[in-house]
């Protein structure tokens, strides 16, 4: 009997956390059949304080960082083996749109940047809010993880 394979999704942003998450994913979770789907949440572009679109046409916040396509290219060039990898920019916050993949997702992966107790506090964790509010299994890479269970990504 052929079974298609599993939907992993995988938050990415560029950080060397991201990239652990991504490697794990190809390396571990990624097995034949499966399809692995990267997420590059972009922020909605937001005005400036005290700017106005009428007066000031250049009052939007500027772009980030590039989307990291090469790097995501060349981390699956990595490991020969895995599956390709799609990739999706959406705007938004990152934790909704990482739980809303996760709708049609077998499996989450996220990495945890490890920012500590009084920053999470403050600025919200997205590691949290996709184990919190995600609609299947998710798997946070930590740093310790990262470099315990693939030592390429020690970064």
């Amino acid at each position: 009997m052929n079974t298609p394979g599993r939907l992993i999704v995988v938050g990415v942003d560029g950080s060397p956390h991201g990239d652990a998450a991504l490697r794990w994913t190809l390396q571990v979770a990624a097995h034949p059949g499966d399809r692995v789907h990267a997420i590059v949440v972009r922020p909605s572009e937001a005005l400036l304080p005290g700017t106005s679109l009428a007066f000031q046409p250049h009052g939007r916040q500027p772009a980030g960082q590039p989307l990291p396509y090469q790097r995501i290219a060349a981390i699956r060039r990595e490991f020969p083996n895995a599956p390709e990898v799609s990739v999706a920019t959406p705007h938004g916050d990152p934790a909704t749109e990482l739980v809303t993949a996760s709708a049609d997702a077998d499996l989450l992966v996220v990495g945890a940047h490890g920012t500590g107790l009084a920053r999470e506090l403050l600025l919200g964790s997205v590691s949290r809010d996709c184990v919190r509010y995600s609609r299947c299994p998710v798997v946070v890479i930590t740093p310790q993880a990262a470099r315990r269970l693939i030592p390429a990504a020690t970064g």
